[in-house]
């Protein structure tokens, strides 16, 4: 299991140099990853600067060599598939291939859709997503691009360079569990982040929803790209402190099939913005199990 340490992109982590210094604790620390959540505005919190999650992550891979980089998540269907496409493979190339792809729907809907005049037509934004994760595919790949689909179309447009991992940086898809979608869509790339409706950002998913998600979800991958690696991405805020009590709390997820831990704060929690706090849990080290 590897491990990573999970930030919003705005409070205290809406300035780059902020995030970089975050990324070069975890580095530091023994951390596996950074990653970054992906807003425009967030009614919740509002009243707080929100930064640019590609500038703040290219600030982070300038400052480490090691950790991975990415966002959890980039909601695709509010983005041009194009621009989304450059800044992917920028990151990739100034971290030297480090970048992993975090995609879903995103939210709150209400905000970062309807707030800007857009639909809130879940069927319409997953058809985007999944139209929109296809053209990220061929763009990333060096390739030409004709492309006539129900939301997009491109004329023979290659977009240069390539990045850097190949055939492409890893692919993880969110999605709430138990709906089925999400988890299928996430089947056919290289990972899923699941989200449970039984425990929210920051919370221990219960141990038997996780075997159920992930009996179904390899499920899907039967017949398909089964040889090729696949990460199942958990995520919650753990006793640091307590090496004992963190390896209760993991140790069965890992069991069930969890490769990554993604070491998160209380969404509810005042300091869920705060640098002091996630700073004192990156010193403490990733889990050892």
């Amino acid at each position: 299991m590897r491990f990573s340490v999970n930030i919003p992109n705005f409070g205290d982590f809406a300035d780059p140099r902020t995030v970089a210094k975050v990324a070069v604790a975890a580095e530091e620390a023994g951390w596996d990853g950074l990653f970054v959540w992906d807003h425009v505005v967030h009614r919740k919190h509002e009243d707080r600067p929100f930064g640019d999650p590609w500038m703040l992550l290219t600030a982070a891979a300038l400052a480490t060599s090691r950790i991975r980089l990415g966002t959890l998540v980039t909601p695709v269907a509010r983005r041009r598939p194009q621009q989304l496409a450059r800044q992917v493979a920028t990151l990739d190339a100034v971290s030297g291939g480090r970048a992993t792809f975090g995609a879903g729907l995103g939210g709150p809907i209400e905000d970062e859709y309807a707030g800007f005049g857009d639909t809130t037509d879940t069927k319409v934004l997953a058809e985007r997503l999944d139209e929109g994760l296809e053209l990220l595919r061929r763009y990333w790949s060096g390739e030409p691009v004709r492309h006539d689909g129900r939301h997009y179309r491109v004329r023979d447009v290659t977009l240069l360079p390539a990045t850097v991992q190949r055939p492409r940086p890893p692919v993880w898809v969110a999605g709430f569990w138990p709906n089925r979608p999400p988890m299928r869509r996430a089947a056919r790339w290289d990972g899923v982040v699941p989200l449970f409706t039984d425990a929210r950002h920051g919370h221990v998913p219960p141990l038997d929803q996780v075997r159920d998600l992930v009996a179904y979800v390899r499920g899907q991958r039967e017949g398909g790209p089964s040889a090729a690696p696949f990460e199942i991405v958990l995520g919650g805020a753990t006793p640091g402190g307590d090496a004992s009590a963190t390896r209760d709390v993991i140790g069965p997820l890992a069991e069930a099939g969890a490769t990554w831990w993604d070491e998160r704060q209380i969404q509810t929690s005042e300091s869920i913005d705060r640098l002091e706090p996630v700073l004192r849990r990156i010193e403490q080290g990733p889990p050892s199990l």
